[in-house]
């Protein structure tokens, strides 16, 4: 671990002070290097897709156990004992290397036939066990982000955002608004700002110059509709909770200058300071600035988001940039953008949906030549990592939620791998990518559903009579235990997959020679929201 003094930015009054300790560069790439190597056993489970589940009959090809010792071991309460059990403390180079830990695979065939240690493997691997993530605690302690005063107005979010994203909003707006004042900066780039939920928050309650960029015409107006709604609730909501801030601030500013008062009676030079005016400033609340923008989110740093901020500032001020659940190859980029633009100070960066990054060493069409979204880090790259999109697809599933009880969509899963079945069997067609959409909710049977996903399929319905589609339906329905079965191996595994795609990103902003202090930080709770971790960097 090493820390990084921070530098005094221009304008600032602060001492310096330290940052929280990070990982060094040599410590991130360690780790890249053991969850790769611990993933080239598990990753091929989770590279097969569960439409081809009987067809191309995954779980004798992967799995040497009986569904139900999965099920037994990584279901309900085990599962949750196995997340709180604390994880043995061996140094990780140690366990990479020791022949006893994939003992969990058969060497000659490769097949699963120890869940137990598979499972603890996984946790092994995963982000809380690695060394390298830091609490939102501890970031904003570091940042200097003291408890708010008891005379500021707070914002209401629940009134109009879901609790999942008030939780993410407040949260994630205390770290961006701390990261914006240790560099004494007002503005701030919200990349891929979505409906604005984030953007809106942070210029009304924290008084910050904040530009939304999505690539979507419709969420930017909404975004800019929502916001116009907000100033007035905003207003409105100050004006009586103003009221009350200020009664109970200049009480307490009462009571300070009593106390002041009696310091004083020991040493007749000092006065105490008048308070009502400095009280009266610091319970006023500014007018919100904020602004939404559509312009195309180029993975290119050098092009569009640039440019297009330079149109909304041509002042081109230095700003923090930051992004809450970025999809796909939007997460990468803001890090390319961070990277690139001497003005860009900072990032904060939350990505989602890994199942729509690009990745390099994926199957392009000849002389297809791209900026892709994965890998980043130099090692990954130089070892031509490849996960997969069924594997990206693993890392955005939720091991917490399903630890506590949320149900996986197992029926839905098993309809469609009949299904694909059906359509091998009866049609000929060996294809498995054709999209039926969202047939299971709402069809009234296995019935309803296999007409429905063939007419979506564009295949004829008279080949195929009731007691036939019944009969496939009989056919595999004992065996639905190992395609759930199947799903809690890639759910246990997902994390570790997230993990090497986080790693990655991290590798690459420790390679960057402008880089004073970058981190993964712990920022949501992952019940609520499973996608928890920032990518957080500071430059020098």
């Amino acid at each position: 671990m090493s820390r990084c003094p921070r530098e005094a930015s221009p304008g600032s009054t602060r001492e310096n002070y330290l940052l929280p300790p990070e990982p060094s560069a040599e410590t991130v790439t360690a780790r890249v290097k053991a969850v790769a190597q611990f993933l080239r056993w598990g990753l091929p489970l989770c590279q097969t897709h569960t439409v081809e589940f009987y067809t191309r009959g995954l779980w004798e090809k992967f799995v040497a156990l009986p569904p139900e010792t999965v099920l037994g071991t990584l279901s309900g309460e085990r599962l949750q004992h196995l997340l709180a059990e604390p994880t043995p403390q061996r140094p990780l180079e140690e366990v990479a290397d020791s022949s006893e830990f994939y003992n969990m695979f058969c060497k000659k065939t490769q097949r699963l036939i120890n869940v137990q240690a598979f499972a603890l493997a996984a946790k092994y691997y995963s982000m809380p066990n690695l060394g390298v993530c830091i609490s939102l605690e501890q970031i904003l302690e570091a940042l200097n982000r003291k408890q708010q005063s008891s005379s500021k107005v707070e914002m209401k979010t629940d009134n109009f955002m879901n609790n999942k994203k008030s939780h993410e909003v407040q949260l994630m707006s205390d770290l961006v608004d701390g990261i914006a004042k240790y560099y004494g900066l007002n503005q701030v780039i919200d990349l891929g700002s979505g409906k604005g939920y984030l953007s809106s928050f942070l210029s009304l309650q924290y008084n910050l110059k904040v530009y939304g960029i999505d690539s979507s015409n419709t969420n930017t107006h909404g975004a800019n509709e929502r916001n116009r709604k907000l100033k007035k609730h905003w207003t409105a909501y100050q004006r009586r909770a103003g009221e009350n801030v200020r009664g109970q601030a200049l009480e307490e500013a009462k009571k300070r200058a009593e106390q002041d008062k009696e310091k004083c009676k020991a040493n007749t030079s000092e006065k105490p300071l008048r308070t009502n005016n400095s009280l009266e400033s610091q319970v006023r609340v500014a007018v919100p600035d904020v602004a939404f923008e559509t312009a195309e989110l180029s993975p290119d740093p050098n092009i569009c988001i640039t440019k297009k901020q330079y149109e909304l500032n041509p002042e081109a001020q230095d700003c923090v940039i930051v992004g809450l659940h970025t999809c796909g190859d939007l997460a990468p980029s803001t890090l390319r953008l961070f990277n690139a633009v001497p003005e860009i100070k900072a990032v904060c960066s939350v990505g989602c949906c890994y199942h729509l990054l690009s990745e390099e060493h994926e199957m392009h069409e000849e002389g297809t030549r791209g900026i892709w979204g994965f890998p980043l880090s130099r090692y990954l790259k130089e070892e031509g990592w490849f996960c997969g999109r069924n594997a990206r697809m693993a890392a955005c599933l939720a091991l917490e939620r399903v630890a506590v009880g949320q149900v996986l969509p197992t029926e839905s899963l098993f309809y469609r791998a009949v299904l694909q079945v059906i359509v091998e069997e009866c049609y000929g067609i060996k294809r498995s990518d054709r999209n039926i959409g969202k047939v299971y909710s709402k069809s009234s049977s296995f019935l309803d559903y296999v007409r429905t996903s063939l007419k979506k399929l564009e295949l004829d319905e008279s080949k195929i009579s009731d007691s036939l589609a019944l009969e496939y339906l009989e056919k595999y329905k004992h065996r639905m235990n190992e395609l759930e079965a199947f799903n809690m191996l890639k759910v246990v595994l997902g994390p570790c997959i997230e993990v090497l795609i986080l790693l990655d990103r991290l590798c690459y902003l420790k390679e960057q020679d402008n880089v004073a202090w970058s981190g993964l930080v712990k920022l949501f709770d992952a019940i609520k929201s499973p996608r928890c971790y920032a990518v957080v960097a500071l430059k020098k």
